[in-house]
């Protein structure tokens, strides 16, 4: 979302640079530097690779706000948006905002750091409504300074996209696929879902499951894969940057995720055409129960939405939607059709630069063009 907003901003009444805080990427196959370089965004790295080069980092960082001298700082994450804020004030930046992207609910101390520097913060930006509740209720941020402004997504990218050939990740030609997209870390509940699996892809031929990502609990998940009987229809496909692709060549999308904030590959998904089953975790009700007026207050009701855990629940949608074709169908159309009216990546930059320029405005006290 980073790079999407900085290469798409009008340059005609903004001039974009990004920092990162880590040092330069060596993977470059796994990073956004050639898309950032392509289009004339100039990088700046801080070089924070421990603990240890935290004070050096932020004094990069500082330096950095200090030479370019930004009107505003926009900055995306937990340690991104602490270092920013504190360089960012001392090097005089008028205006600081953060994005909040997900709900934290495993590391209280990001918590209670971003309470302590809220001082520092000009302006939240919260990814979804849920988000905003948590940041507000939990991370104890002022509800005035708090925006919603949800993820977007290049629709184009996705209703347009080639079927990828799976058979390279030997799966069988004629199987229909099952896709999980995401890091591989406890937050994504990809341990459940594999606990799932006897209830499901046991009994189901007919289905491979993709798990698609990358993380630290990798070697313990594909061990847990390797000791089940249907081994062969699980595969790891570590990470990818061809989603659009995979997403077309998959018949069902599965978010079994403990948190989230606004889960951009639900988007993608639905974008996509495909039907979802997801934990209701944040995110979800603005893209799965808003669209639909069917769940009599419970958004579980609805076809496409579970409790993390409630294994049951969340196999028995699996099913149906795999063996109901019209549900299926409709589904399909549904999802498309509400990321295309709602979500479209166009509307994410417009709301992200209205904000920027309502801060100037009061900064210089003028009135942008």
């Amino acid at each position: 979302m980073l790079v999407e907003l900085a290469t798409r901003l009008d340059r005609s009444r903004f001039e974009p640079f990004v920092c990162c805080m880590k040092p330069r990427p060596g993977d470059h196959e796994h990073s956004f530097v050639a898309q950032l370089t392509e289009a004339d965004i100039p990088i700046e790295f801080a070089d924070i690779s421990s603990q240890i080069s935290m004070p050096l980092g932020l004094w990069r960082l500082r330096n950095v706000f200090k030479n370019r001298k930004p009107d505003i700082c926009q900055s995306f994450l937990f340690h991104a948006n602490l270092f920013s804020r504190l360089a960012a004030k001392a090097a005089g930046v008028p205006v600081v905002i953060s994005g909040v992207r997900v709900a934290e609910k495993e590391k209280k101390w990001h918590l209670r750091l971003d309470c302590m520097t809220q001082s520092l913060v000009d302006q939240y930006i919260c990814v979804s409504q849920d988000v905003a509740e948590f940041t507000a209720q939990t991370g104890r941020i002022p509800l005035q300074k708090i925006t919603v402004i949800p993820n977007g997504i290049d629709v184009a990218d996705y209703e347009n996209a080639q079927k990828s050939d799976l058979t390279q990740f030997g799966c069988l030609p004629y199987t229909r696929k099952v896709i999980v997209i995401g890091r591989l870390h406890r937050q994504k509940g990809i341990d459940w879902l594999l606990q799932t699996l006897p209830n499901w892809l046991e009994f189901r031929n007919d289905c491979e499951l993709l798990i698609v990502g990358d993380g630290p609990e990798r070697a313990v998940l594909e061990q847990t894969a390797a000791q089940q009987p249907w081994r062969n229809r699980i595969h790891f496909l570590g990470h990818r940057r061809d989603i659009p692709e995979l997403l077309a060549a998959s018949e069902l999308l599965l978010l079994p995720s403990r948190w989230e904030g606004m889960p951009n590959v639900v988007m993608q998904a639905m974008a996509a055409g495909l039907p979802v089953v997801a934990t209701h975790v944040e995110g979800i009700d603005e893209l799965l129960v808003q669209q639909s007026a069917t769940s009599g207050g419970d958004p579980t009701a609805l076809p496409q939405i579970c409790r993390f855990g409630d294994t049951d629940d969340f196999t028995t949608k699996i099913n149906r939607l795999l063996d109901d074709e019209n549900l299926h169908r409709i589904t399909r159309i549904q999802n498309k059709e509400y990321i295309r009216q709602n979500f479209r990546i166009e509307k994410m930059i417009n709301e992200y630069e209205q904000l920027w320029l309502s801060f100037f405005e009061k900064q210089s006290g003028a009135t942008t063009p």
